[in-house]
């Protein structure tokens, strides 16, 4: 793990950068000139040279959408190839971080440099903020060499960058990974198709939770809405209702018309084992695929990366049951 040299600083907006509007809180531009000055005044700034680009637009990252996760990968890769950066580290609002984290953990597989997310509870300048800590302690990781891959750094943590979830609203230690049980069989190797190389196309997909109540409507419903993948948050260890045949039926109907239906736990220390009770084994025979001790944030990122690369659903499907790079082993 070489320390790095060429460090390209992604801002894409977020609560770090904002200042204050007649309408609140909003993402603003100017953040290389206000983040020199603070490092001028630092005895302890790290020692690197870095470039920031401002991805345009700016946004909040509550609006964060998958064009916008597609942005970010190709100004990252085209950071590295083109203009020889050894080391990306994007700052990013705290809403959908994780979630960022987790989809540029399998957009960017293969990427030969490190990337790092991070972002703050507070705007960067106000009392008291978080900002500035996040930030410097990001650097200091660049300036004594990261492996490569992506990672989430807050509030003094590295964390995994398909692991981590943003567990508390207010707090500055806001991210964590949880334990989950993990034991999937980890990829010989990534095909080019999954590579950082490959453009990845939007895909409609939907988080749908289990919860008491739900029927097959709701199911029918997405799929005539034209979903591609649906990622069903069971009970437990992948349980459901299992007596509602029409439910089933819905789910085994979906398959068989495209849709891939991954199940995790709703637990936030939960997997899923379908085998472990009646009511998860029937789930799986409606043909719904195991997500294993995976978050809903890695999940979901994983479906997009799969999907929107073109796959068929019985290839994704292969693929997302082996672990890529570190989210299911």
């Amino acid at each position: 793990m070489d320390a790095v040299k060429n460090l390209l600083v992604l801002y894409t907006g977020g609560t770090i950068g904002m200042l204050q509007t007649s309408e609140g809180l909003a993402p603003a531009g100017g953040f290389d000139a206000r983040m020199r000055e603070h490092l001028a005044q630092r005895s302890d700034a790290p020692d690197l040279q870095w470039t920031l680009r401002e991805l345009n637009p700016l946004i909040d990252s509550a609006n964060m959408q998958q064009a916008n996760w597609l942005a970010m990968r190709d100004a990252i890769v085209e950071a590295v190839e083109r203009d020889g950066h050894d080391g990306v580290l994007v700052l990013h609002g705290t809403d959908t971080l994780a979630y960022s984290a987790a989809t540029l953990s399998f957009l960017l597989l293969g990427l030969p440099v490190p990337v790092l997310l991070t972002g703050s509870m507070l705007p960067a300048g106000t009392p008291d903020s978080d900002a500035w800590d996040n930030l410097v302690g990001a650097l200091r990781h660049f300036e004594r060499g990261l492996a490569n891959g992506v990672q989430l750094y807050f509030h003094g943590q590295l964390l995994h960058g398909c692991r981590a979830s943003k567990l508390r609203s207010e707090a500055f230690d806001a991210f964590a990974v949880l334990p989950r049980h993990r034991d999937s069989e980890r990829a010989q190797h990534v095909p080019a198709e999954l590579g950082y190389g490959q453009v990845r196309q939007p895909v409609k997909l939907a988080v749908l939770p289990v919860f008491p109540g739900l029927c097959a409507d709701y199911v029918q419903g997405l799929v005539e809405a034209g979903v591609q993948g649906l990622l069903l948050e069971c009970y437990g260890s992948g349980t459901g209702p299992s007596d509602d045949q029409a439910l089933l039926d819905a789910l085994h109907q979906a398959r068989q018309r495209g849709v891939m239906i991954v199940a995790i736990s709703q637990c936030p220390e939960g997997a899923v084992v379908f085998d472990t009770y009646a009511a998860g084994s029937r789930l799986r025979d409606a043909g719904l695929v195991s997500g294993g001790g995976m978050t809903r944030e890695a999940a979901l990122g994983k479906l997009f990366a799969l999907l929107g690369a073109g796959l068929d659903v019985k290839t994704a499907e292969r693929w997302f049951a082996l672990d890529l790079c570190g989210e299911r082993a």
